[in-house]
């Protein structure tokens, strides 16, 4: 990604996140990294809201991998219906389940190659396991992640792994944990994705919404 001239508005960003979302994190609710991961696939084209809704009925009968990959599909669809797409949700589940107990013993594995080699698991998705559950230097993108950083010129680019690429390239690397997290709540609160609400953010100075180009 290519930078006009002066100071790059990362700094100034990771500046105001770090004031305006100190504690934000992962909006998913989750005691393990195995729920984590449902709760992640589960949350695709569904609000983090009603995930939260369906996911404590769902791991107390289904308590581990094993569990669901020894249900039928028909169960794993009733469970999860609410969150919709609820077929290949309870597909993409099983698939899950199941690989984790014949290829890890039941554990969700740690590195990006290993769990994106899991059924249907995509790098957003590990990167929010990996950055949530083990604390590495994760950069997840979600649409909220995604659209905050066009608009603010951090990419040129609506492709979630050139979008990351360029994130990674701009942030820290001990940055892009909490970059994500902040940002993506940032995109959830102030800049929406119909009507963002300028008003209300403290990134005018850097963003180009508001005539700023030097950083196009």
């Amino acid at each position: 990604m290519s930078r006009g001239k002066g100071p790059g508005p990362v700094p100034f960003v990771l500046d105001y996140l770090a004031r305006a979302y100190p504690s934000a994190g992962v909006v998913l609710r989750y005691r393990t990294p195995f729920e984590l991961l449902v709760a992640t696939v589960l949350a695709a084209q569904c609000t983090d809201d009603r995930v939260n809704q369906v996911t404590p009925a769902l791991f107390a009968r289904y308590s581990g991998p094993e569990a669901i990959a020894a249900a039928s599909q028909e169960e794993i669809e009733e469970a999860v219906r609410p969150t919709g797409f609820y077929r290949n949700k309870a597909k993409a589940l099983r698939g899950i389940a199941a690989a984790l107990v014949s290829r890890h013993k039941g554990a969700v594995p740690k590195t990006m190659e290993t769990l994106t080699a899991l059924p249907g698991v995509g790098r957003k998705t590990a990167a929010v396991i990996l950055g949530a559950c083990f604390q590495a230097d994760a950069l997840p993108v979600d649409t909220h992640v995604a659209r905050v950083s066009f608009r603010l010129g951090l990419t040129r680019s609506k492709d979630p792994v050139r979008i990351e690429e360029d994130l990674a390239a701009a942030v820290p690397e001990k940055k892009r944990w909490e970059f994500a997290t902040r940002l993506g709540w940032h995109g959830r609160r102030i800049c929406v994705a119909r009507l963002p609400r300028c008003g209300g953010c403290g990134l005018p100075p850097v963003c180009p919404r508001n005539g700023v180009t030097r950083f196009a």
